[in-house]
């Protein structure tokens, strides 16, 4: 695929795709539903690294958030995509493509992942996925993950997935609780890693 308009809302991008037990999809009028479900059960774990989850959102501020992203993702300034199990249907957690750079082709992965579907590789497969998308379906020169220091769940799914650490910003950012942080920054470059 060859992207060459210059404004990216014309730019022609798959809103799914798979890996082996996901379905990995932009979000949907509708979704908020499963996602709030999916953040109250998993809220404390989410809670230390996730500035928007000090508080458990309402049903209607979850499909307010989920009807931004989507728009997000129709005008490609922000591609948020949920995960949901092929074998189920369950959503079982949220990632994305963030703080894009359409002009260098660089994105960042965030994710987080439902807690009674943790420890059981579903982020490590999604992260993967999504960089596989970003490479060859958005012509990704760079891609990052940044997590806190101490987010060490966070940091191995980068390492397992052969990320780059490329340096630590030291109080880089105020953590949920109000205190300087930390960022670990990692990253895949083309010619390099891919």
């Amino acid at each position: 695929m060859s992207i060459k308009p210059t404004d990216p809302i014309l730019y022609s991008i798959p809103e799914s795709f798979e890996s082996e037990r996901l379905l990995i999809r932009a979000p949907l009028w509708e979704d908020g539903v499963r996602v709030n479900e999916a953040v109250k059960e998993s809220i404390e774990e989410l809670r230390p690294w996730m500035p928007w989850a000090e508080n458990i959102p309402s049903i209607e501020e979850s499909e307010i958030s989920i009807r931004r992203s989507r728009l997000q993702f129709l005008d490609r300034t922000d591609l948020r995509l949920l995960l949901i199990l092929k074998e189920t249907g369950q959503l079982i957690g949220s990632s994305g493509l963030h703080r894009i750079d359409w002009q260098s082709r660089k994105f960042e992965i965030g994710y987080w992942v439902r807690t009674s579907f943790g420890n059981q590789g579903y982020i490590t497969e999604a992260v993967e996925a999504i960089t596989n998308y970003a490479v060859h379906e958005l012509q990704a020169n760079r891609i990052e993950i940044r997590c806190d220091g101490r987010n060490a769940r966070s940091s191995r799914v980068a390492e397992r997935l052969g990320f780059t650490l490329e340096g630590i910003l030291r109080n880089d950012k105020y953590d949920v609780d109000g205190s300087l942080r930390d960022t670990m920054v990692f990253s895949k470059v083309r010619g390099v890693e891919f």
